[in-house]
């Protein structure tokens, strides 16, 4: 069961289009597990079209409409196939699917510390990270915080911070110099999908040498 959503802000966003590609990936991610936020974002969609179809129409150049006409043959953008709703929680979405071409055994990954490792994706977004993080069976990632913004979603397992506990399908968004130290919970690994416009930073001593290879890996 999801308990933890994104805000009416980014749902909105996410429905008109103006969220950056890796932002609203991870939206739709969660857009796969939660029914609430779907209905919120179809609802949201059908006002946006009804109020497009009262605006005058709008006089164009002969350049727009060859632009539209040349995107037709480009590759279609990322978004979840709608028919693998109703995930286990160790399903992988359909969208990491077509981002991984495989399963998250097969992927290469970065050891940061004793219970983490990260995987990066690509998704053509220059400012944002994409990535995949790893926590050990009862592991921590040790506390930190960001010089940006961070979401996170919760594909496998779950973990719980100072903010509570959150497990498949749930949605978390950190605001710039948030500190939290996620752990996993003790039976299982997590897996998060996790979207940032800055590194993450240790906080404490013994882990802070740490910050300068943590360098924002995005595109």
């Amino acid at each position: 069961m999801v308990n933890h959503h994104p805000t009416a802000d980014f749902l909105t966003d996410y429905a008109t289009g103006a969220m950056p590609p890796a932002q609203a990936a991870c939206i739709s991610g969660h857009v796969n597990y939660c029914e609430q936020c779907r209905r919120s974002i179809e609802q949201l969609q059908d006002i946006g079209g009804a109020l497009l179809e009262r605006l005058p129409p709008a006089a164009v150049s002969e350049s727009v409409l060859d632009n539209v006409l040349a995107r037709l043959d480009e590759p279609a953008p990322l978004s979840f196939d709608t028919s693998k709703r109703g995930l286990t929680d160790t399903a992988i979405p359909g969208l990491l699917q077509r981002l991984i071409n495989g399963d998250f055994s097969e992927l290469v990954w970065r050891k940061i510390t004793g219970s983490l490792s990260v995987s990066y994706l690509k998704t053509g977004d220059e400012h944002h990270e994409f990535a995949l993080y790893r926590i050990a069976a009862g592991g921590q990632i040790p506390e930190h915080d960001h010089e940006g913004s961070e979401m996170t979603l919760v594909l496998q397992g779950g973990f719980s911070d100072e903010s509570g506990h959150y497990g498949p399908g749930d949605f978390v968004y950190r605001k710039p110099s948030e500190t939290h130290a996620p752990t996993a919970i003790q039976s299982e690994e997590c897996i998060c999908l996790a979207v940032m416009d800055a590194p993450l930073r240790f906080t404490r001593w013994q882990h802070r040498w740490l910050n300068p290879f943590l360098q924002l890996r995005a595109g």
